[in-house]
């Protein structure tokens, strides 16, 4: 069952094909998003990474989490699910 992953403090040029080469180091990549303003359609700085298993997600963070992307330090950890906004 694919895991999503969190990755924060991406430099904004970033894109969704760097991702998947980087975590895929880690193992299956399944899907990438960064998100991106709605009003300036600009990168906000953090992605999605969907990988294929567990295994490949705790190796993704143990690889990537604080480890140098672009001269920014990156966050990597589990996404937790999306709070509701009612």
């Amino acid at each position: 069952m694919p895991t999503k992953l969190f990755v924060g403090g991406i430099p904004y040029r970033t894109t969704e094909e760097e991702l998947q080469q980087l975590f895929s180091q880690a193992g299956e990549v399944v899907s990438v998003f960064i998100p991106t303003d709605k009003e300036t359609r600009r990168p906000r700085g953090f992605a999605f990474v969907e990988m294929a298993d567990d295994a490949s997600a705790e190796k993704a963070i143990s690889m990537f989490d604080g480890s140098d992307m672009g001269g920014r330090k990156i966050a990597v950890n589990m996404a937790r699910p999306m709070a509701n906004r009612g």
